[in-house]
């Protein structure tokens, strides 16, 4: 099985500890991998040689970074036979959370090699065309993102601060959504639309939700104030922010959300300048995905791992 390594030395904990790109290749060689090691030099690099890796036969291709570098690096891999692996190195790690990775380098690397894992399928979504795999979002989802993009150092605290100075200069908007057989305009803060069941750090907009129902998970939340707001934070990490009467939740495959003005969209952290109607849809099982055996999800590839693993080396 070939494998190749993207590690991206800009994603949250990676800038902080420069040795950690030898402790792969120092990996790579101890375990003798059949693999190649790969730094990204920018934008959309990650996803040129993560399409590189599919031509040439790959059989995994493993994304060592944050949301971000996941989501470069799975979009060349939808509808592909390589599998993807991460090592969760971002200040969220939202899809890793949900699929049982290890947060743990050594762990994370182990699982990487095929032992002790298996290959399954899950869903991926697009919105106006751009993919993602853990949560897009608009309003002061988007936001929150975009400013967060903007800082040298990340994390839960950090995330949080951002999120407060958002909610105090947006006041949500009038959107009207389209999907799960009706209409409704709703006055809305944010609205996401998660495949998974969290944002990162276990804060989960959409409890329950599964990356392998063949649907995804639309929560609006309406303005709050800074108060509410509070104790809506609590309830994302407490897996009850659906609960709330400020919560509206839709489960369906393609939702249609129209606003009054073009703006800012996320699709896993990522900014994109958008027209006012926003067209989000599932595509279901169309990414492989090296998980644990003892992941939550469920919905396991057509071959055994060995098997699959196998086409790759031929």
């Amino acid at each position: 099985m070939k494998t190749r390594f993207i590690f991206n030395p800009h994603s949250g904990h990676n800038r902080r500890r420069p040795a950690f790109a030898q402790t792969i290749r120092d990996f790579i060689a101890r375990h003798g991998i059949e693999a190649d090691f790969w730094t990204t030099e920018g934008p959309g690099h990650a996803t040129a040689l993560a399409a590189q890796a599919v031509e040439q036969g790959y059989g995994v291709v493993v994304a060592v970074g944050g949301d971000g570098t996941m989501n470069e690096v799975a979009q060349a891999l939808i509808d592909a036979p390589t599998a993807l692996a991460l090592v969760p190195c971002g200040s969220g790690n939202g899809l890793a959370l949900h699929l049982g990775v290890p947060l743990a380098a050594p762990r994370a690397l182990s699982l990487a090699t095929g032992l002790g894992s298996r290959i399954v399928a899950i869903d991926t979504g697009r919105a106006n065309g751009k993919p993602f795999f853990n949560a897009m979002g608009l309003g002061l989802d988007a936001e929150v993102s975009h400013r967060f993009n903007r800082l040298t150092r990340r994390g839960l605290p950090a995330y949080a601060r951002i999120a407060v100075g958002a909610l105090r200069s947006l006041h949500g908007e009038t959107c009207t959504i389209v999907g799960a057989g009706h209409r409704e305009t709703i006055d809305a803060l944010l609205i996401a639309v998660a495949n998974s069941d969290q944002y990162g750090n276990n804060a989960r907009i959409a409890p329950g939700a599964r990356v392998d129902d063949g649907q995804l998970d639309l929560v609006a939340i309406r303005p709050v104030g800074l108060i509410g707001a509070v104790g809506l934070g609590a309830r994302l990490f407490l897996g009850t922010i659906d609960q709330s009467p400020h919560v509206r939740r839709l489960r369906g495959v393609r939702f249609q959300i129209e606003r009054r003005a073009a703006g800012l969209i996320h699709t896993d952290g990522e900014i994109h300048a958008t027209g006012p109607v926003v067209l989000v849809e599932v595509n279901p099982r169309s990414l492989r995905v090296l998980l644990p055996v003892a992941s939550p999800v469920a919905v396991p590839v057509t071959r055994p791992l060995a098997a699959t693993l196998a086409l790759h080396s031929v």
